[in-house]
């Protein structure tokens, strides 16, 4: 029996070892190319072939939503913010915009969150009165409907949200925006067991502070100097993404709600700049570090390393985005949403248009390390060990 018993305790101590859940990366789709090729068939086909697993839909068409019906992909869909006001006046209006987006797709649409309206308090359009009442409308109205596997929730902008980056330990929320916003928001989320929705974008705070941050840092590049210590927690951090998510983590945790898992709905590193720019303005947004960003961004995040301050890191984490957009050169600016507005007119996208890939990207995220294969060498040890008894 001792040897059952050490046996069993050495497999239990490899099962903790071996039990880091990796995050999961899916891509922001914000537009699609209306091209012979891209169909929202061919569309979701394309996606499956590049092994992404999540896709979240700023403007949820139902038939783009139809089109992932069937599939192992799972959505997250937006609900635009002009929408927001009547969903918050009147709870039959929630319910009218689920069954046109939810209802008619739903399980075989595999639909986990919502989001209503995204950066709804720096948006032009004064609809932040209506959007805790929104959100509740919307979460009562699928209770209702017997569906209790969506979560409802809204998406933030870092910049706009968190009074400072760095140190992490010492980033809060922003106030008028935190007592009279994001505290009864995160109740709520608490109550419903949701997820906070956040944007952050390595690329903007490295742009305006690269002085005190080197590139690397910002690309997930892994070399002795690509460091940065929190001085308030001796907390070292090895990337740009790592602090910032921290910096979200910490601010919630300071409102006192520090177990809602995190969602970042979008991060990614321009190719390009629009054409207003100027001649060797923003140099560093280029493919060559646009590439360099996402590999390394998904290889951290399918490790399952988290960050320093929470072992599981994001519960999911979105890339910024599918497409690049469609520039209008007589006008020089390009054709978008407001979401994409408030990024610039840089270019995000990891496809082209006719759905091939413009980077070298797994998103699978199968990496085997020498640790990993060690760890099952010696589970099987183990398991000869016990046959021959």
């Amino acid at each position: 029996m001792a040897v059952f018993s050490a046996l069993f305790s050495i497999l239990l101590f490899i099962s903790l070892l071996t039990s880091t859940a990796a995050t999961t990366v899916g891509v922001t789709l914000d537009h699609h190319p209306t091209t012979p090729t891209s169909s929202p068939e061919q569309l979701a086909a394309a996606l499956l072939r590049q092994k992404i697993t999540s896709v979240r839909l700023v403007e949820p068409d139902p038939n783009l939503i139809r089109a992932f019906t069937y599939s192992s992909i799972s959505l997250l869909l937006t609900i635009p913010n002009n929408l927001i006001p009547s969903l918050g006046f009147n709870q039959s209006n929630a319910a009218t915009w689920l069954y046109t987006h939810v209802v008619p797709f739903y399980p075989r649409a595999n639909i986990t969150a919502i989001s209503v309206g995204t950066y709804v308090t720096s948006d032009i359009y004064d609809v932040a009165d209506y959007l805790l009442p929104a959100i509740s409308n919307l979460h009562i109205a699928l209770r209702q409907l017997g569906i209790r596997r969506i979560s409802v929730s809204t998406t933030f902008s870092l910049l706009s949200t968190i009074t400072t980056v760095f140190p992490p330990s010492a980033a809060e929320f922003q106030d008028p925006l935190n007592d009279v916003v994001i505290r009864p928001l995160l109740d709520f989320l608490e109550e419903a067991n949701s997820f906070f929705l956040i944007s952050l974008h390595p690329y903007h705070i490295y742009r305006d502070i690269s002085h005190e941050i080197p590139l690397g840092f910002a690309l997930f590049q892994e070399t002795p100097f690509n460091y940065r210590d929190d001085p308030t927690t001796g907390v070292r951090y090895r990337n740009l993404f790592d602090v910032m998510v921290d910096a979200v983590l910490a601010a919630m945790a300071v409102a006192g709600h520090e177990n809602i898992p995190v969602i970042v709905t979008e991060t990614g590193w321009p190719s390009s700049v629009g054409p207003a720019a100027a001649i060797g303005e923003e140099s560093d947004a280029n493919p060559v570090f646009a590439e360099m960003y996402l590999r390394g961004l998904v290889k951290h995040l399918k490790s399952g390393k988290g960050t320093p301050l929470k072992k599981e890191g994001a519960s999911e984490v979105y890339v910024f985005e599918l497409f690049d957009r469609e520039v209008n050169k007589s006008q020089g600016s390009s054709s978008t949403s407001s979401l994409s507005s408030s990024l610039g007119m840089a270019q995000w996208g990891i496809l082209y248009p006719n759905l091939t890939s413009k980077y070298k990207i797994d998103f699978s995220g199968s990496i085997e390390t020498c640790s990993g294969l060690f760890l099952w060498m010696l589970s099987a040890i183990c398991f000869l060990i016990l046959g021959m008894f």
